[in-house]
């Protein structure tokens, strides 16, 4: 279906859309009559939190990685493994596909939606360097992967209530379960933070005439 004429946004044409429900409302409506979301065009704040997000998550990550994440006691041995040891464990015992699981969950995932999340704001902080469609398929990525990145954690709490033998062994979550958690946690507020709308914004930016407009004012008109 081809589209005649230039589109326009909801909010050029004087409409604010929720972001909980997709509702649209006419501008200065407060609250979203379906689902009572408080309505804005726009997040003027979406990319400090995002950054105070990710960097409290990205600090959180470091200890979640140096740390032992499982300690294992029997009666003649104590013996603790980080993320990384404890899967090349799993390897050597020849559980390939449960320790390619467990990296990909604990290191893959969350580094990949550390990198998209910095992009993302990159992106709209400084310009796009890729398509709309792009950046915004990203986003759905790092929203769609948020949910897996507790598999770890899980199998920490599930071992450690299976795995209770009275004085001949026991595991026990170590430090780095409760600094993971944390990272994961984090990570998904600083996604949920970033407004997508921006995105948006940025790329009409892009695409008008005047391409010697200054990112800062591209910054002001998507703060507004």
């Amino acid at each position: 279906m081809e589209v005649v004429g230039e589109l326009k946004t909801a909010r050029e044409m004087g409409l604010v859309g929720c972001t909980r429900c997709s509702r649209v409302s006419p501008v200065g409506t407060q609250y979203c009559p379906r689902c009572g979301s408080a309505l804005q065009s726009r997040d003027g704040l979406s990319l400090q939190k995002v950054w105070a997000w990710w960097l409290v998550g990205l600090m959180c990550y470091i200890p979640a990685n140096l740390y032992p994440m499982l300690e294992t006691r029997t009666l003649v041995s104590t013996q603790s493994n980080t993320i990384v040891g404890g899967a090349v464990e799993l390897a050597q015992h020849g559980s390939w596909g449960v320790a390619l699981i467990i990296l990909a969950a604990s290191v893959l995932i969350p580094v990949t939606k550390f990198i998209l999340i910095a992009g993302l704001a990159i992106g709209v902080w400084r310009g796009p360097q890729v398509s709309g469609q792009r950046r915004h398929f990203l986003y759905e990525v790092v929203e769609y992967i948020g949910r897996w990145s507790m598999i770890d954690v899980f199998v920490v709490a599930i071992l450690s209530a299976l795995v209770q033998l009275q004085a001949l062994a026991s595991i026990t979550p170590g430090r780095a379960s409760l600094f993971f958690a944390l990272s994961v946690i984090f990570t998904m507020l600083s996604a949920q933070s970033f407004d997508s709308r921006l995105i948006w914004d940025t790329q009409r930016r892009s695409d008008a005439p005047d391409h010697g407009l200054a990112s800062g004012d591209v910054r002001k008109e998507s703060s507004a």
